[in-house]
């Protein structure tokens, strides 16, 4: 059986559609309020802050991936996110489970260097200190082999259905509302984003590829990066229309940090929208050159379908 903790985002949501299609007819969807994608997924209502449910939903599992989500609070991250794999890696130990995790970059610095899966963790904000302590969690139970486990790093997700992201929410679903869409800082800095159905794809080909474990991986992204420049005029090619959109600056963007509370929580991931954003996923590309990776305009088109955008 292969279990997924947190199933109900869409990286959960598309990692349950890709193991029931390739690699196994016996999965188990773990959540507060876990709903099926297949009639014959198993559901197991539970709270991965609580070992003995961890515990639980865990059993007679091969492999367990870790896809779950939290409030986008600093203070609930700080505090939630190590004993999440605290308990997680407790039973995979407990029954002999492996792990795949499932990580974004907020731990890696915030500059233009070039992200590979050796880049330190070490950013300074408190999202990405909840981030770094977590995955050094998991690094220390690997380098001591307690288990078999796998992180999984994805940057900015776009993609279409349920996908929550910078991308999504302030150019498609502004667009959805026929609103203007919003850029941060800059539109002419190279972004990598990541579709997310390939995310999910991807994790799900590791976790089920022996030899991936005991590592990090950046999974795949096309490397042919766009500004949001670029991604605009996509948009407009593809709709047969030009899109304006605003470009917001850093002070209104402060300003409006002190009314809007998802804003403010942002603010620590602002610079990186003022740079390049260069994530490499050629470690994976190599050793799985059959992937085929969703270029920006098809996931453009994709997302436009489903929104169902005019």
């Amino acid at each position: 059986m292969q279990v997924i903790l947190g199933a109900n985002g869409i990286i959960g949501e598309e990692l349950a559609k890709e193991l029931i299609a390739n690699y196994t007819n016996d999965i188990k969807l773990v959540g507060r309020n876990p709903k099926k994608v297949h009639a014959e997924d198993i559901l197991s209502t539970g709270d991965l802050l609580k070992y003995e449910d961890v515990h639980k939903a865990l059993e007679n599992a091969e492999i367990a991936y870790i896809t779950a989500g939290l409030p986008y609070r600093s203070e609930v991250w700080l505090q939630d996110w190590p004993k999440i794999m605290q308990n997680v890696i407790a039973g995979c130990i407990a029954h002999n489970c492996k792990l795949v995790y499932f990580d974004n970059t907020y731990a890696y610095p915030q500059d233009s260097i070039l992200q590979t899966e050796s880049t330190h963790l070490k950013s300074k904000g408190k999202k990405g200190k909840a981030k770094r302590m977590t995955a050094e969690i998991l690094l220390k139970a690997i380098k001591e082999k307690k288990l078999h486990a796998v992180i999984c790093r994805a940057p900015e997700f776009y993609g279409p259905g349920k996908t929550k992201g910078i991308t999504n929410t302030l150019i498609f679903e502004k667009l959805k509302a026929h609103k203007k869409p919003k850029i941060f800082l800059k539109d002419t800095v190279v972004r990598t984003l990541i579709y997310t159905p390939d995310a999910s794809r991807a994790m799900a080909l590791i976790g089920n590829t022996p030899d991936t474990y005991g590592q990090t991986w950046h999974l795949p992204c096309d490397d042919n990066r766009l500004t949001y420049k670029g991604i605009l005029a996509e948009i407009s090619i593809q709709l047969d229309r030009t899109i304006p959109y605003k470009v917001l600056n850093s002070l209104v963007l402060k300003l409006a940090s002190f009314f809007n509370k998802d804003i403010k929580e942002t603010e620590e991931l602002l610079p990186r929208y003022a740079i390049d954003n260069i994530f490499d996923s050629s470690k994976f590309k190599n050793r799985f050159p059959d992937f085929k990776v969703t270029s920006y305009q098809q996931g453009i088109r994709n997302i436009i379908d489903d929104y169902a955008l005019k």
